[in-house]
């Protein structure tokens, strides 16, 4: 594992912007076509994502004043509606964050309004009541990943970035594995295998 990630940071070359460490999983003698035995899962990891995911939150006023100083983007019961009248500008919106989170008496209009946006792209919010501890839940979601097999033997997630340094990715990836085999009926043994890359590097098998 340590060497694999060595060899994926030493054989990149140099890019203008800070690439990405991804992580191919291959599984085997997995039922994927049974959703029970679907990976569905999230995970913190335990040095962060190299770039903190970015959190938005529906919200009427006063848990939307709470959450000011901590999301990357509050939207309203009006910016719903706008957003609901332009789908284009909504797509560009909902892509342009990893997570939401959602005032429980907004999660009916949601649904109505970008169900269709955010469906397909596994980002409906997480509902909160109104008096939730708004800042505390979004710093909860910055270092978290998701980890989805859906029905195809392979899938990717992102263990951080190449700035991060090779023993904290190695951490990483030693905790995403953990939680893989945590859901298979054989552990490890249903890892075909495990490929590690920077962004625009090559894959090297770990």
């Amino acid at each position: 594992m340590k060497q694999a990630i060595a060899d994926a940071l030493e054989t990149r070359k140099e890019r203008k912007f800070t690439e990405t460490v991804d992580v191919a999983i291959n599984l085997r003698d997995v039922d994927l076509q049974n959703p029970q035995k679907r990976i569905n899962d999230e995970l913190a990891l335990p040095h962060g994502r190299g770039r903190p995911a970015k959190v938005g939150v529906f919200a009427r006023k006063e848990l939307a004043e709470k959450a000011k100083a901590h999301a990357d983007l509050i939207i309203t019961p009006e910016g719903l509606g706008d957003l609901a009248d332009n789908k284009r500008r909504a797509r560009k919106v909902v892509d342009g964050i990893d997570y939401f989170v959602a005032e429980i008496s907004m999660m009916a209009d949601i649904g109505k309004s970008l169900g269709v946006v955010l469906g397909p792209r596994g980002k409906m919010p997480r509902p909160v009541p109104p008096t939730a501890d708004i800042a505390r839940i979004i710093e909860g979601l910055r270092n978290l990943v998701i980890l989805r097999s859906r029905d195809r033997p392979t899938f990717h997630v992102s263990i951080g970035n190449v700035a991060m340094g090779q023993e904290l990715l190695v951490e990483n990836l030693e905790t995403v594995l953990k939680r893989v085999e945590s859901h298979l009926d054989r552990g490890d043994q249903n890892i075909a295998s495990v490929w590690v890359k920077t962004t625009m590097g090559k894959a090297v098998r770990v």
